[in-house]
């Protein structure tokens, strides 16, 4: 029995105000008039993380502290083509005190090692120079975009402003075949700052797709502590890109909180008319067939 989107909502276990599940039904009624009913569930096992850096980041950023390196393959353990796991690879590291991913050095040995693998390099604030270097071979550049001053200078650790970023974002897409930006909620130590501007400048700068991550209190860091950001606002900033960004397809990707916060957020990004995420919640997919939304699913990294 099909269900209205109002009985679908009561499926989020936390009390939305009134005006909160109006915004979240005009955001789905332009999903709906936008996009197909279908909802990409991303599972990335085909997809190997590489860090050209190993372990190693001089930022020592509040959120991370280089703790997710470790997870990461080395490059230096690779050697062959064949070493290289599944069809893809996301080729990332730790930063330099300037806040870019050195693989400037790293290209030769990644160029030897691609072969059919498709990469994905998250790199940070790389010169113009680099970026020519690193275009050809690139499939993907994921960036993250940071749309708040005091975020940049305290979270990240950098003496940067936004307008660093909106300059390696534009000359990324100038050189690059497909540059995906990234927002992570949160980022200044669970507040919601700079994430509107972030939206508002890449809607000014032009995009073809946009993945939110959430921050995720971490051991070992400075933000090991703080709690996530609140989920209302979460769910006012997913209708705001929705609402401003009608036709760009949106994902939530895997880099979130986990537990009963993860299983909320995931319904609601579904509510507010995202169209992707990755390793999502077993009760958000079933949610997704209450909103008549079909699971098409990928092994790879929801940037491709």
């Amino acid at each position: 029995m099909l269900k209205t989107y109002a009985e679908v909502l009561t499926q989020i276990n936390i009390s939305l105000p009134p005006d909160l599940q109006q915004l979240m039904l005009q955001a789905w009624q332009v999903r709906r008039e936008n996009f197909a009913p279908v909802l990409t569930v991303a599972r990335p096992t085909d997809t190997e993380s590489i860090s050209v850096t190993g372990a190693s980041c001089a930022l020592h950023c509040a959120h991370c502290n280089g703790h997710y390196l470790g997870a990461m393959t080395p490059l230096a353990s690779l050697s062959e083509p064949t070493d290289l796991k599944g069809t893809s690879c996301l080729i990332s590291g730790g930063c330099t005190t300037a806040g870019k991913v050195p693989v400037l050095p790293a290209l030769a040995k990644l160029a030897a090692l691609k072969g059919r693998h498709r990469y994905n390099f998250h790199v940070g604030l790389i010169s113009a120079e680099e970026i020519k270097a690193l275009a050809p071979l690139a499939d993907v550049v994921s960036f993250d975009f940071v749309g708040d001053d005091a975020t940049i200078r305290e979270t990240l650790k950098l003496h940067k402003q936004v307008t660093d970023y909106v300059r390696c974002y534009q000359e990324l897409r100038r050189f690059c075949r497909q540059v995906v930006p990234h927002i992570c909620i949160g980022l200044h130590g669970g507040k919601l700052g700079g994430e509107e501007n972030a939206l508002a400048l890449l809607k000014e700068l032009g995009l073809d797709q946009l993945i939110f991550i959430v921050l995720r209190p971490t051991p070992g860091t400075e933000y090991a502590h703080v709690n996530p950001p609140d989920l209302e606002q979460v769910a006012r900033l997913f209708c705001t890109a929705r609402l401003s960004l009608p036709h760009t397809p949106l994902t939530l990707g895997c880099m979130r909180p986990g537990g009963a916060y993860r299983q909320t957020l995931d319904k609601l990004a579904l509510a507010c008319g995202l169209n992707g995420i990755v390793q999502p919640a077993p009760d958000a997919v079933h949610m997704a067939t209450d909103l008549e939304l079909q699971v098409q699913a990928t092994g790879e990294c929801c940037a491709f």
